[in-house]
């Protein structure tokens, strides 16, 4: 068999157009960023791009287009020039998108299995965990408020992790958490708790890596704290400008490494002596934007050695370990023990072919042979994936698009209809899927397989993309694509690593489809 290369794919939609967001006062501010559902049209696939990007046009967010206007980490407007024919390694977008994303997309905590493992700064004392929030002695305005929120009992890092930050006097922690586990929930608790209402002046100090993160922590604070009218929280983010000279009244400061850094520093807002309550969210996020570690080392300086301070980051690799480790003297540490992801539940195959269209059609076989309740399909660029969903849509399938040029609430929204089924396949760039859990997702189809930015295989990326079909017990199945030389060399070496035969499946033979699907 020949593997002649894949012709030229014709181009993606255009993204809207982006939009600059006023920031907000330093008031109570009800700032609501919500994914705008919008109805889509199936018949047409053109017209449903239309009116995605409709429904998220009145939107502004982090951006991602090939010439696009974004705020960088602290809220300021810069101009960027990206190219359109990027790949997914090319593309992959800044942390903070898929942390703000993941939080959009999940509207109640996730069942985490994952082992809680506790370590304490000293082993001698008793550890505590509580099941209820009634044993926390909460004040009873900030009981009423969790529970206003819809958290009937604490989640796992929360049953741990709130004994060791309401505890007298503070302990510092260092915590692993990824999003979906309440652990925004029980800093934000933390702080509530160690304010005294009656000094009218900064007293917790909250650090996120973006001015959209940070809107997102401020939501949290003003729904706990609903029934605790004497507090008030102010947004140190760029744009937010006071008067030289004025002191903030606001006893929480939620804000952006590089504006709080001018707050404390050079304007003088924040008298950083009077800090009880530090926290560091999303600490991996943090590292990757250059310049936020510095200022962060630098903010945590200045405050009072009893000051308590407490860092989150949902992985721990030897970076962030050693950051972490310079901003929060001995500390308690928490860790999730992370399940293993398997493919023992995952049947696994693969289909040649000679070029795209030969893939397409096999897909077009696969469909018309087996019941797919909802299937994700991986594309290695946007342009791929664009002229995939078109013909998909063509052949009469319910087909969602979400590529990298898509505004963040904008890829939450299709994320949402997809999981509604709404929309029966997702057509997606790896860099766009990530964190996304489906329940009814029974097939996975690489229409690429996944290749690092050298072009060797991505098995990291191949465990996560499967792996969604596996999940909740159920069994799952996965089609691999092989148009060349190359991709068959690339299927190999994924088949090596994994020590799993990856059976090949000729689709113009119906019964064998028909076989795989029982």
């Amino acid at each position: 068999m020949t593997y002649p290369s894949v012709g030229p794919d014709p181009g993606s939609p255009r993204p809207p157009g982006a939009h600059d967001r006023a920031a907000p006062a330093g008031e109570y501010t009800s700032t609501s960023i919500s994914p705008a559902p919008g109805t889509m049209a199936t018949d047409s696939w053109a017209l449903a791009v239309d009116e995605q990007e409709a429904a998220a046009e009145s939107l502004s967010n982090l951006h991602l287009k090939e010439e696009k206007i974004k705020p960088d980490a602290n809220g300021a407007v810069v101009k960027t020039n990206a190219n359109a024919e990027k790949t997914d390694e090319e593309e992959k977008e800044d942390r903070a998108a898929q942390s703000l994303l993941n939080k959009l997309i999940r509207n109640n905590l996730v069942d985490n299995r994952n082992q809680v493992e506790v370590l304490q700064r000293d082993p001698n004392s008793p550890l505590y965990s509580v099941k209820s929030f009634e044993e926390l002695r909460l004040k009873p305005q900030l009981l009423q408020g969790v529970y206003a929120m819809g958290f009937n009992r604490p989640s796992k890092i929360q049953e741990n992790a709130l004994p060791l930050m309401l505890a007298e006097p503070p302990q510092n922690l260092i915590a692993q958490s990824q999003s979906g586990t309440g652990k925004t929930a029980a800093f934000v608790l933390a702080m509530l708790s160690h304010v005294e209402a009656a000094n009218r002046y900064p007293q917790c100090l909250c650090l996120s890596p973006t001015y959209e993160l940070a809107l997102q922590t401020g939501k949290v604070i003003e729904q706990m704290g609903k029934f605790y009218p004497e507090l008030k929280l102010a947004y140190a983010v760029r744009g937010n400008k006071l008067e030289r000279g004025q002191k903030i009244s606001e006893q929480i400061v939620i804000g952006t490494p590089g504006t709080v850094l001018d707050w404390c520093a050079k304007l003088k807002f924040i008298d950083p002596k009077k800090i009880k309550v530090f926290v560091l969210d999303e600490a991996d996020v943090m590292i990757a934007t250059q310049g936020h570690q510095d200022q962060s080392i630098r903010i945590q300086r200045m405050l009072p050695r009893n000051c308590q301070m407490l860092l989150f980051s949902a992985t721990f690799e030897d970076s962030v370990w050693k950051f972490a480790q310079k901003v929060v003297p001995d500390p308690n540490i928490i860790k999730l023990k992370r399940e293993e992801e398997t493919l023992d539940t995952i049947k696994q195959y693969y289909v040649l072919c000679n070029n795209r269209d030969e893939k397409f059609q096999a897909l077009c076989n696969l469909y018309g042979a087996i019941t797919i309740a909802q299937a994700m399909i991986f594309c290695h660029t946007r342009k791929t994936a664009s002229w995939l969903a078109a013909e998909l849509s063509k052949e009469g399938h319910q087909v969602a698009l979400l590529s990298g040029e898509m505004m963040v609430e904008q890829r939450a929204a299709v994320i949402e209809r997809f999981r509604e089924g709404k929309e029966k396949v997702l057509v997606t760039t790896n860099v766009c899927a990530r964190g996304i859990d489906v329940e009814q997702v029974s097939v996975v189809i690489n229409f690429d397989l996944p290749v690092d930015k050298d072009g060797n295989p991505d098995n990291e990326t191949y465990l996560h993309r499967i792996g969604r079909t596996g999940r909740f017990g159920k069994r799952g199945l996965a089609v691999n694509m092989v148009d060349s030389k190359h991709s068959m060399n690339i299927l190999n070496r994924i088949q090596e690593h994994f020590n799993k035969k990856i059976e090949r499946l000729d689709t113009d033979d119906l019964d064998e489809i028909e076989k795989i699907a029982n």
